[in-house]
């Protein structure tokens, strides 16, 4: 893979600055954020007034753990326009999500506001290796999600040459990047799965194509995949981070020269690490759930938002600013299985580490009688695996999982093709155990 480190003299000079420099910014614009939410959101103010704070008390950083939460039921029972702090003739763009598990929540931005996503996402890309006048292929959703705009946004300020391809009819995916040859691919990391199945299929390698850096967010992924992807493209895979509550992708981005967490850019985005049982903020360092509060967001100011992500926050290394982990997993999105807490990425964890075995797979989770069960479906790496070969691999996976997270798993070894294949974020848990 090449080295793709960026010139130091191409990046804004607030990567770079002292942690001083960088907190004076944070106190400045949090006191305007308090102040614009409070004066402008009538949910802020009662929100403010209920919990006996203004945004006069906050005078340090410190001061902010003082202020109430929002959750995402907030967003929810104020839809469609209610978090606003413009007037709707102020805004320039609106987002949402798909509500297919309840009321949709709605963002909006001001001009300015897409201006500022454009600056944290071209330096993203930037961090990723990318530089003017590549090109890019991006295969993440466009539409109301997001990730597809945000990242077309950043990419134009960046001075790419991107086309939007969007998810879907992954035959066409392989095509374009055979042939537009782009140096970079914005994408999941469950749909490169299935990019790199189709190449298998129409028998290219994809350790030939033009491909140098991919750019992988919108659902946890281990770093073991990270090998996996970067083995099977002889490319450099990164993080990218970010939620539409916050502003969309490019809160947060791991730098390619030392792939080591990502870089929360913090003249933007303030962030916090709690206890997600208490709210009680944690101890430096220690792991817990990721709180965001906007600094600069004119139309949809969001203050102490509890994103649900598990990670801790980590000093700066190749940027000054500080270093989230990569998100191990959402607490909403923890299985309690007979008493044990069990995340998604332990099981990919598990699952790459068998021979014989693809990265696909779905949790099925059954409760035949009083006891709940977790059935793990996955594939075989090829079709010309043997039964014999698909039952040893299958006992070895149930066998890894059982030492490493600490619970017995049935483990099926489907055919190549046998787990649902996902064109954006994916599908890991299937609950069929009884509502109530």
């Amino acid at each position: 893979m090449k080295d793709l480190t960026p010139d130091r003299s191409t990046l804004d000079p607030i990567e770079i600055a002292s942690r001083d420099e960088i907190t004076a910014l944070q106190v400045e614009r949090l006191k305007w954020s308090l102040r614009h939410a409070y004066d402008n959101v009538p949910f802020y103010k009662q929100s403010f007034d209920a919990a006996g704070v203004h945004p006069d008390d906050l005078t340090s950083l410190d001061d902010l753990a003082r202020f109430p939460f929002t959750v995402k039921t907030d967003l929810r029972d104020n839809y469609p326009f209610k978090m606003f702090a413009v007037p709707r003739n102020k805004l320039a763009r609106l987002h949402a999500s798909s509500g297919t598990t309840g009321q949709p929540t709605v963002v909006g931005y001001t001009q300015n506001d897409l201006d500022v996503w454009a600056t944290v996402v071209a330096r993203s890309l930037r961090a990723a290796g990318l530089r003017p006048g590549d090109m890019l292929h991006n295969a993440y959703g466009y539409g109301l999600f997001t990730g597809g705009l945000g990242i077309h946004l950043g990419a134009d300020r960046l001075g790419l040459a991107t086309y939007p391809v969007s998810g879907g009819m992954t035959p066409r995916q392989v095509r374009l990047i055979t042939d537009f040859e782009p140096k970079g691919i914005t994408v999941t990391p469950s749909y490169a799965l299935s990019i790199l199945d189709e190449f298998a299929v129409q028998g290219r390698d994809p350790r030939k194509t033009s491909l140098e850096v991919g750019i992988f967010g919108a659902e946890p992924w281990t770093n073991a995949m990270r090998q996996e992807i970067e083995q099977a493209f002889d490319m450099h895979a990164v993080d990218i981070y970010g939620l539409s509550e916050i502003m969309g992708p490019g809160v947060s981005m791991e730098c390619v020269e030392t792939k080591d967490g990502l870089h929360i850019w913090e003249d933007h985005f303030y962030p916090e690490i709690v206890n997600p049982d208490t709210g009680q903020p944690v101890a430096e360092g220690e792991q817990g759930e990721l709180v965001f509060t906007s600094l600069s967001k004119e139309a949809f100011p969001i203050i102490r938002y509890r994103t649900r992500d598990l990670t801790r926050l980590l000093p700066g290394t190749a940027r000054s600013m500080r270093r989230m982990e990569k998100v191990t997993g959402r607490s909403d999105d923890m299985i309690i299985l007979r008493g044990v807490n069990i995340f998604p990425t332990q099981i990919e964890e598990a699952l790459m580490a068998i021979a014989g075995l693809a990265p696909h797979f779905q949790i099925e989770l059954n409760r035949p009688d009083r006891m709940d069960q977790m059935r793990v479906i996955c594939e075989c790496v090829d079709a010309s695996v043997g039964q014999a070969d698909r039952d040893t691999a299958g006992r070895a996976l149930s066998a890894k999982i059982k030492q490493t997270v600490g619970i017995s798993v049935r483990v099926d070894v489907a055919d190549v093709g046998g787990v649902p294949r996902s064109e954006g974020k994916a599908v890991r848990i299937v609950d069929n155990r009884p509502k109530g």
